[in-house]
């Protein structure tokens, strides 16, 4: 049975249903198990709960592709004779209660001679050389391994305007990927408001407490601004992350699908579906490293220089892209391409569009959750495949950017991120897949390769060290 994409099972819908059965059905386990297979579904767990004279109280874990697939899953096992879906369990839900971040104390607190250093009346001993060494707060706070997680909730994952609230999780989840990758306490800033002004204003009023800023979901144009304005105004690192984090791992990714079919990035041809924030920082990342010809195309089609669009981004990346001044929209950009990467909306194009590239094609199809193109489908015609879903080889993940990114930077007391410390970056996450393990299946390292983060901040610090414009 083949299931559509978007129904694949994943992690994401993973839902736990607590059955009875009935004890003298002895087949009841093996009926449960293939009406779930036969929904589509997949069987990660099974626990016995309980077992009395009369009834069997079993939990059975369950990955779904999204949530009206997960009610499927459950009604073919609550027809069944003999077995009744007692409740239904959204793990992911559960996994929220409470949120998941917390403070801890870095410092005994135990003894009088704990509270006396900790705080009053020792701690005004290092307050009043603060205030005559403001730069030591770097060491004698955590304002060394502290970033900020700033949103306005204008453009989170693939929900959009959804707000600052429902941001928070998001952020948190990011918080807590910074601390398990790279030691670094970051905290969530979720701002009710998507004025630039009043956004720059309240960053800059904390700046004291941070010692880097990650802008996180803010929509273009205005993350745009609001990253120049704000490195402008302080002397910490300030990163955009849905923009330069996407930009290095899909550069290091590229150098390695590159690596796998014997290609040149100065001599291929990339077509890239997307010109927002990503797409932009891509393009400005590949136009830096000399790639062969970038084709960019949007909603209103390629960017040409003969077009205009009347935004300095775009009328910019127009006049140092598109070699042959190509028009039309993504299929005729596309076409004889070496590489398609895209950052932009699903099922724009179909396996049919893809034959139309060149021999050994890379197709990056990253839009969440449904790709650009149906990456089973892709990959049948192209060399290398890769998205932005963890359910699938060759996942284009930010994790494995910015805490070696913020890493570096922090060691190294930087006050900026320049493009030097990102190209740094994605060439020393590149590196991190040896010859040895290359292949079409692996372009990148898994998140959870120890030592991604420390080549990645390694590469970033010994730049920012060596940079006197990064160091302020």
């Amino acid at each position: 049975m083949t299931i559509p994409s978007s129904t694949q099972p994943t992690a994401s819908y993973s839902l736990t249903l607590r059955l009875h059965l009935g004890t003298d059905d002895t087949l009841a386990i093996g009926r449960v198990t293939t009406a779930i297979g036969e929904a589509g579904g997949a069987v990660s767990g099974m626990d016995f709960v309980e077992v009395r004279e009369d009834r069997c109280t079993l939990d059975v874990t369950v990955n779904a592709g999204n949530e009206e697939h997960g009610e499927r899953v459950a009604e073919a096992v609550d027809v069944l004779d003999g077995v009744q879906v007692h409740r239904v369990s959204d793990r992911t839900f559960l996994l929220h209660l409470g949120g998941k971040l917390e403070v801890r104390s870095t410092v005994p607190l135990k003894t009088r001679d704990d509270l006396s250093m900790a705080y009053t009346p020792g701690v005004a001993r290092v307050c009043r050389t603060l205030a005559e060494r403001p730069q030591d707060a770097r060491t004698l706070t955590v304002k060394g391994n502290t970033v900020a997680i700033v949103t306005d909730g204008s453009a989170v994952l693939g929900l959009g305007d959804i707000g600052a609230t429902a941001a928070i999780p998001v952020m948190e989840g990011k918080a807590a990927l910074f601390k398990r990758f790279a030691g670094i306490d970051a905290w969530p800033v979720c701002l009710n408001t998507t004025d630039v002004d009043e956004i720059v204003r309240t960053v800059v009023a904390m700046e004291p407490m941070y010692g880097g800023i990650n802008l996180e979901d803010i929509a273009a144009p205005r993350c745009f601004e609001v990253e120049e304005r704000l490195q402008e105004a302080l002397d910490i690192p300030v990163f955009h992350d849905d923009q330069h984090g996407t930009a290095i791992v899909v550069l290091a990714a590229l150098r390695n699908a590159l690596r796998v079919v014997g290609k040149p990035l100065q001599e291929v041809s990339v077509a890239m579906s997307g010109a927002g924030a990503a797409g932009i920082a891509i393009a400005k990342l590949l136009l830096q490293e000399d790639v062969g010809d970038l084709i960019v195309s949007d909603i209103d089609g390629i960017l040409t220089a003969d077009d205009p669009r009347g935004s300095p981004a775009l009328d910019d990346l127009a006049e140092r892209s598109n070699r042959d001044r190509r028009h039309g929209g993504l299929r005729e950009a596309v076409r004889g391409a070496d590489v398609f990467i895209g950052v932009s909306a699903p099922n724009l194009l179909d396996g049919d569009d893809l034959r139309t590239m060149a021999d050994d094609a890379i197709v990056f199809a990253l839009a969440n959750p449904d790709p650009e193109v149906d990456p089973w489908a892709a990959r049948q015609i192209a060399a290398v495949v890769a998205t932005g879903r963890s359910d699938q080889p060759n996942q284009i993940n930010n994790v494995l950017a910015f805490p070696g990114v913020f890493r570096g930077a922090l060691d190294a007391k930087a006050t900026t991120i320049t493009e030097a410390m990102k190209l740094a970056a994605a060439h020393a996450l590149a590196a991190a897949v040896s010859d040895e393990e290359l292949r079409p299946a692996y372009i990148v390292p898994s998140v959870f390769n120890e030592k991604v983060v420390t080549s990645v901040a390694a590469a970033v610090r010994e730049v920012a060290e060596a940079d006197p414009h990064a160091l302020g």
